[in-house]
């Protein structure tokens, strides 16, 4: 199988996730697309971030009806923080059968020699750029005026965040990040 890595805080998860794995399934003929829900991003800071088992049921629960496309607990078991070569790595030798194409925003691209064994990833595995604030990508998704962050804040602002999650998760949205 032709897997997509789509891996993130999800905190929480939302419409423009969705629409890019998506996107990346049908543009890059992939058989499924992981969304892996990771604990700790060694580039984020973790304040406001969600407990990971919230987090992962939020998304589970997001994507109950995306053909496709699945939530990942995968990273909760490797060591913290969660660096995508190892978790690469772990998951090339625990399904030796599947190709693992690594899914990331044009802002990551930007930046992508910052990240741990970079040039590795880059040697081992392929990578699909999504356009992300003003940066484009290899995939054609619309840039989605939304994330994370705003949803939290409209939440803790008392705003709607209609159309901005989806439907099945929005009353949980709002209720855990308030």
């Amino acid at each position: 199988m032709n897997i997509g890595i789509f891996g993130g805080s999800f905190n929480p998860i939302h419409c423009g996730h969705v629409a890019i794995a998506r996107a990346a399934l049908t543009q890059c003929r992939l058989d499924e697309v992981w969304l892996m829900v990771s604990p700790q991003n060694p580039l984020k800071q973790q304040a406001d971030l969600l407990d990971d088992s919230l987090r992962f049921s939020l998304a589970k629960q997001a994507l109950e009806n995306v053909d496709g496309v699945v939530a990942c607990d995968y990273e909760f078991r490797l060591p913290k923080p969660s660096y995508t070569w190892s978790t690469l790595q772990h998951l090339s030798n625990d399904y030796p059968d599947h190709r693992f194409s690594l899914l990331i925003g044009g802002d990551n691209w930007a930046r992508f020699e910052r990240w741990w064994h970079w040039k590795d990833i880059l040697r081992h595995y392929n990578v699909i750029v999504y356009p992300r604030d003003k940066y484009t990508g290899t995939i054609d998704v619309p840039l989605l005026d939304v994330s994370s962050t705003e949803i939290r804040q409209k939440v803790k602002s008392g705003e709607s965040i209609s159309g901005l999650v989806p439907e099945s998760v929005e009353t949980l949205v709002e209720q855990y990040y308030l």
